[in-house]
């Protein structure tokens, strides 16, 4: 599935849960670097509306599905890609770092939220080695100095996996920073993921999310915040069908 937005293309280029933990466990393996990005129609919004935030799209390495709107898309245009909720592939991703005897490091969130998701992860992941935790000031900006010694110590510290539990479009912009100051640590950008292994986040009941109504659950709890957003991707939403259609039009011809 692809997405044109101004002159770059962003593409979903790992189709399946398979494919991944295969690319993964290969990069883990050689201590090969990687940003890993887990597209919505929130950061379909974002992306055009946001340079930087683009173009640190344009730098991950892996790009995924995450949300029924853009699995749905990709059928209509006829390149279907499965769901892979970066919630969801906190515990799989931290097996696969200890499996290939690498640290892990959780960023985002706050000191008190790392350290419980830090402990049900090594509960869940025999053997696993959290290294390090690090729950960034208000306002950080992975721009920043601040952010830069940041890189610099997860690079020292011979990390191999670093979870960023930032909010897009911060995460995503520190992780193709890390690319380059970092390049031997796989960055994972997981949004709320680590809250909700925390349990500082409620996340929607499973048969809610099989109804594919988790969007409405998170509305419901914050509603001041998401009905805004949900509405932005409410509107974006006929061009993207359109765009699909003629995906789906080119791969008939």
């Amino acid at each position: 599935m692809k997405f044109q937005i101004g002159s770059q293309l962003i593409v979903i280029n790992v189709a399946d849960r398979d494919r991944l933990y295969a690319g993964v466990a290969a990069r883990l393996a050689a201590r090969d670097g990687f940003a890993l990005a887990t597209i919505n129609l929130d950061h379909l919004v974002k992306l055009r509306r946001s340079a930087m935030f683009l173009r640190a799209y344009g730098a991950q390495d892996l790009v995924v599905a995450d949300g029924n709107p853009v699995i749905w898309l990709s059928r209509l245009a006829r390149r279907p890609v499965h769901l892979l909720p970066g919630a969801d592939l906190v515990i799989p991703l931290a097996g696969l770092a200890a499996r290939a005897g690498v640290s892990v490091a959780l960023v985002g969130s706050t000191d008190a939220t790392l350290q419980a998701a830090a402990n049900v992860l090594r509960r869940a992941v025999p053997g696993l080695d959290v290294a390090l935790c690090h729950a960034p000031p208000m306002g950080f900006d992975p721009e920043s100095a601040a952010a830069g010694h940041l890189l610099a110590e997860l690079s020292r510290s011979g990390v191999g996996l670093c979870f960023l539990a930032l909010g897009a479009p911060k995460q995503e912009i520190l992780a193709a920073r890390g690319r380059r100051l970092a390049p031997t640590v796989g960055f994972a950008s997981i949004g709320a993921g680590l809250d909700f292994l925390a349990g500082t986040q409620r996340r929607a009941p499973i048969w809610v999310r099989g109804m594919s109504l988790e969007w409405l659950w998170r509305a419901a709890q914050d509603p001041a915040r998401l009905v805004p957003r949900y509405a932005a991707c409410v509107a974006l939403l006929p061009m993207l069908t359109a765009d699909a259609l003629r995906q789906r039009q080119r791969r008939r011809s």
